[in-house]
Formats: C-alpha cells, structure tokens, sequence
C-alpha cells in the first residue's frame, strides 16, 4: 500500500482486541468515534419518486394476494385470464376468491395480533444487555439505548408456542389453515401503522428528509427513531415479527403435512431448518443490527413497515406452502443433501460474515460484547483486523471475508435464498420469488450504499475499492 494514491491519508491499521474481547464492566461507549450522517442533506428522489412510491403502495399488496392464490389455492402455477376480454371478469373472480379464503377475519386477527401483543410484552420484561447505538446528528450527539432481549423473546415464545401445540390449547397449524386472513390483517396493521407513524411524526413537527410529497414521505418514512418507551420499533419490527412468524409458517405448513399423510418430508424439514436458523440468528445477533443501515439511517417507512410485518413472512414462506399443497416431492437422496450442505455452508458464511463486520464496528465503539448464544460459530470475530482509515474517522473492514468482497453476508443471504427455491425443485416460480425480489432489492441497495459512500469517504473510498474491488464473488462482480 506503500505505493498507493491515497497511502498518506488512509494508512493500512491493525488493531488487537482485549483478550476477552468483552466490554469492561461500566464502560461507556467511545466519545471520539465520528458522528454517523443521518441528515444526509443530498436529498434525491429514489424508486421512482411519488408515482413510483404510489405505485408500490398500491402494487405490493395486490401482488401478495395474487401470489397467495396462484401458490395456496392452484398448485403453484400462475393464474390469468382465458382471454383479452376475459380481463375484468377475471379481475372480479380474483376478487372475489381472495375474499373467499382470504378476508380479515377474528380468528386472523387473534392469531397475528395476540403475537404481535405477546412480543412487545416480552420485549419490555425480558433480561437482556443494554446496550448503545451510534451518536446521532439529530440527537445533539446523544446515542441511543437499546434493550437487547429479543434472543429471550424468541426462545420463550418459541416454547410456549409448541408447549400450546402440543396440549391442544392452539394448534400450530390454524396459522396455516388461516393463512390468507393472517396475511391480510398483518397488512392492515401495517398501513394502520405507517399512517400513525407518520400524522404523529409530522403533527409534532419531528420529519426527517422530508421531501413534501405526502406520498412519497408516507412511502419513505419521516420518523427516524419512533420508540415505545424502552421499546424502539425499528429493531423490534426488523426482528420480531417477520422471521418468527415466517418460521412458525414453515412449521405450521410440517405439521399439518404430518397431520395429512403422516410423516414429514425431508424437504419440508429443510424449510422449518431453514426459517429457524434466519429467524435464530437476528434474534441471537440483536445487538450487531443497531450498527445497521436500517437501524442507524433508514427512517420508519410504510416500505419498511409493510415489507417487516407483512412482506417478509407471507411472501418469503411460498417454498413451505408449495411443498405442503403439492408434495410429497419424492426427489432424491442425492439432491436433498445437496441442498441442505448448500444451506449450511450459505448460512455458516452469511452468520460469521454479518457478525464479522458489525463486532469489527462494536469494537471501535467500545460496545463489544461476548454472548453464548447457540449456536457460536468460528471467524464470527477477527483478531488484529486490518482496516483502511478515512478522513471522515470510519474505519473500513478489509479482513476475514471483507478481504475478498465488500458484501459477503449478501452473497451467502442470496445463496440460502436460492436452496429455499431448489428444494423444491422447478415446477413453480413461486418458491423463487424470494431469490429474484431479494436479488434486485441487493443490487439496489448496494448502489445505494456506494453513492453514499461516495459522497462521505470521497477518495478514501476509491483507495477501498481498489483494495477490495469486488462486490459479491471475488474475480466475477
């Protein structure tokens, strides 16, 4: 690096950690770490501006419905019009079926909202490490106090839901045999709650990044750190409902298959495996998300509101239900343990990646922690991590996995996506809705980070694209 443009200003640094790397008792965090922009006054219109915010608002949730019924009600296959003049009276049997089997319904209502209920009370009365977020611009420095508990939270609700089951007092597959009201009440209560968020957020004068487009703000959100109290709804939306929910869907779609034919398919178990260990690790992790993007700069939005409640379980849970209406799949021995190596050893990348580089960031704020939570995998931390220091006073990760790409938890998230498609074969599209919503969703993320990034590190951020040039497959992009 000796010989490089930018060797005088972001010299190559290694650091050590203690040797227990664990927050001394009473610790504070850091004073003279670099203040992260969450005010960003570079304001550009993103996904299309008003019209495409509108467009969205309106589309997601006629296109969840749409999916819903090509996957639960035919088989996978898609569903259209016998012919041009077919159209509307196709449009109103659509209609008319998703009302059917999908209108809100109080069973539905009890099942998503007593969850939701059953969540927040356990996020306030849970033990759990308090820990502290980044110094926040719009709060004068200050840094926000988080209640790490979800961990807590998710064994016990994941106990008494089975202990439920298993005594007959609910069983877990009504969530499966009403799932179309589920769904939709999951999104009324998150339009419900965008639209509160965003009367308070603007009746007591506290928007962020405004634009003054009521559509596109309600879209993109005003609200940076909406809180409850102790309870802040940004990490609680982000980690306990969507994938504790999209794991008991899995595991509502197994044990109502065990009901029909008596056994449970190695495919099936793959699913539940696989929605457990998601759902396992951003609860185990909780403390590694406040140093996020989503937590740290992205505001409260109906997109995030309506994609954490709603999007993510009803829509990520198609390999679950397609297996349950069309199996058993029968495939071989062979392809199945394919699968699952190819899960495990996804998942064992995108686990140590993501913590990799949000412990390498608690480090410097001096808010690492140690937890043994199950499971602990090896290289979740770095010794001596080599970085590139910026002007601005970050710190860029250029070790461990970040050695040989910028986003690697991305590149394992994408490969677990695709196993979730592959066990179930190629018959439907539907399983891999999934790995092609999340792949454009990455690509326009990642585009959105390096612009930022751009503008904050300037050339700093050029010298680390040189030393790390690729974005997701070392040599291939």
């Amino acid at each position: 690096m000796g010989d490089s443009a930018a060797s005088n200003t972001t010299p190559l640094v290694n650091t050590a950690r203690t040797s227990s790397h664990r927050r001394n008792s009473g610790s504070k965090p850091r004073d003279d770490v670099a203040y992260e922009d969450v005010t960003d006054s570079n304001f550009v219109y993103e996904f299309g501006g008003p019209v495409g915010a509108a467009a969205m608002i309106v589309g997601f949730p006629l296109l969840m419905a749409y999916q819903f019924l090509c996957v639960y009600d035919n088989g996978g296959h898609f569903l259209g019009p016998d012919s041009l003049a077919d159209t509307l009276p196709w449009v109103e049997r659509m209609g008319a079926r998703y009302w059917e089997i999908a209108a809100p319904s109080w069973t539905g209502a009890r099942i998503y909202l007593g969850f939701t209920l059953f969540m927040v009370g356990l996020a306030y009365v849970c033990p759990g490490p308090v820990m502290h977020g980044y110094k926040l611009p719009s709060l004068n420095g200050q840094r926000l106090v988080y209640q790490c508990n979800a961990l807590w939270s998710w064994w016990i609700v994941t106990l008494t839901s089975l202990a439920l089951h298993f005594t007959g007092v609910f069983r877990l597959t009504q969530i499966i045999d009403n799932l179309g009201p589920i769904m939709t009440i999951a999104m009324l209560w998150s339009f419900f709650l965008a639209g509160a968020l965003y009367a308070v957020t603007a009746a007591t004068g506290a928007k962020h990044r405004a634009s003054g487009n009521v559509i596109y703000d309600f879209f993109m959100g005003v609200c940076l750190n909406p809180r409850l109290g102790s309870l802040d709804m940004k990490l609680f939306t982000e980690l306990r409902i969507p994938w504790p929910v999209l794991f008991f869907i899995s595991l509502s779609c197994a044990l109502k298959q065990y009901e029909e034919i008596g056994y449970v398919t190695p495919e099936s178990t793959f699913m539940v495996l696989a929605h457990w260990l998601y759902s396992n690790a951003c609860n185990k992790g909780e403390e590694c998300v406040i140093t996020s993007w989503d937590i740290f700069y992205e505001l409260e939005s109906w997109y995030l509101l309506f994609w954490n409640l709603a999007g993510v379980p009803f829509s990520y849970c198609y390999s679950s239900i397609y297996l349950l209406k069309n199996g058993p799949m029968n495939f071989s021995v062979g392809w199945n343990v394919m699968c699952y190596v190819l899960l495990l050893t996804a998942y064992f990348f995108w686990d140590t990646g993501n913590s990799q580089r949000n412990r390498f960031r608690m480090y410097w704020n001096n808010t690492l922690i140690k937890r043994n939570a199950f499971p602990q995998l090896p290289k979740s931390f770095i010794d001596n991590a080599k970085f590139l220091q910026t002007r601005h006073g970050n710190k860029l990760l250029i070790d461990g996995w970040y050695a040989y790409v910028r986003k690697p938890h991305y590149t394992a998230d994408l490969v677990m996506a695709l196993t979730w498609g592959l066990i179930t074969g190629f018959g439907s599209f539907f399983p891999y809705f999934y790995l092609t919503f999340f792949l454009i969703v990455l690509v326009h993320r990642v585009g959105r980070d390096d612009a930022r990034c751009v503008r904050k590190y300037g050339a700093d951020w050029d010298e680390y694209m040189r030393v790390v040039p690729w974005k997701f497959v070392p040599y291939i992009y």
